[in-house]
This record gives structure tokens, C-alpha cells and sequence, in this order.
């Protein structure tokens, strides 16, 4: 366990690997559902007027559109947040559709040839040793 500063609060908590403090966490939680519930109800809100209706932080707010808990359809949107990997913009989470694409063939690729190498590493490993024998027929 680590003590680490909660990128909220600021204050030190122990931490498994999270960058939140559980008081924080738990607030954020509880402000999850407040927006949700404002953008059923206000389709194209802008982060603008979402935090001042809602009262909830535009920093929470975009915690939970990097996390892609939320989705904000507005018309000025764009700019919001943008691709990690490509900069683009983008409407939730961290990367576009393109560069996750890329992302998964990539890790599926990896896991496959880590699956081809740990299959050859055991048939390798199956085979009888012929050390100190002598093939007949060659």
C-alpha cells in the first residue's frame, strides 16, 4: 500500500493504485447520477451549464467523460476532449474509435503470438530429448 495525494482533494490517502481518495470517490459516485439524470433531461447541455445546474465540479465532470461514464452530445462539443493517441476529438473516454481499434489488434496480435510462442515452447518441451542417442535411418 502506497500514501498518495488524492487528485481531488489534494489530501494524502493509502492507496492500492488509485489516484482518488475513497471520500472523494464516493462523492464522485453521487455526482455521477446527478448529471446523468440532467442529461436525460437536457439532451444537448453544454459542460457549461451542466456543472452550474447540477452544482458539480467541470473537473468531476470531465473525470466521468475520461472514464466513459458519461457522454456529452453538444452542439459545441467538440473540443472538449480529444484522442490520446491521435488528438482528435472525442465525445467520452480516451481514445477515438480508430486509435482503440488499433489498440485491441495490436493486443490481439501480441496475445496471439504470446499464445504461438508459449504453444511452441511446449511442444518443444514434449519432444524427446535425443542427446546422447543415435538416430537410425539418417
Amino acid at each position: 500500500m502506497n500514501i498518495t495525494t488524492c487528485q481531488f482533494c489534494r489530501k494524502p490517502f493509502a492507496s492500492l493504485g488509485g489516484r482518488i481518495c475513497p471520500a472523494c470517490m464516493e462523492q464522485i459516485d453521487k455526482d455521477f447520477i446527478t448529471v446523468r439524470e440532467y442529461i436525460y433531461e437536457h439532451k444537448h447541455s453544454n459542460i457549461d451549464r451542466i456543472a452550474k445546474e447540477t452544482e458539480v465540479e467541470k473537473q468531476v465532470i470531465l473525470h466521468l467523460l475520461k472514464e466513459g461514464r458519461l457522454i456529452i452530445d453538444s452542439p459545441d462539443g467538440d473540443g472538449l476532449l480529444f484522442c490520446e493517441s491521435c488528438k482528435k476529438p472525442i465525445n467520452t473516454g480516451r481514445l477515438c474509435k480508430e486509435c482503440m481499434g488499433n489498440a485491441a489488434s495490436a493486443m490481439d496480435k501480441s496475445v496471439s503470438a504470446s499464445q504461438a510462442a508459449k504453444q511452441h515452447a511446449a511442444a518443444k518441451a514434449a519432444e524427446p530429448s535425443l542427446k546422447g542417442s543415435a538416430k537410425i535411418g539418417q
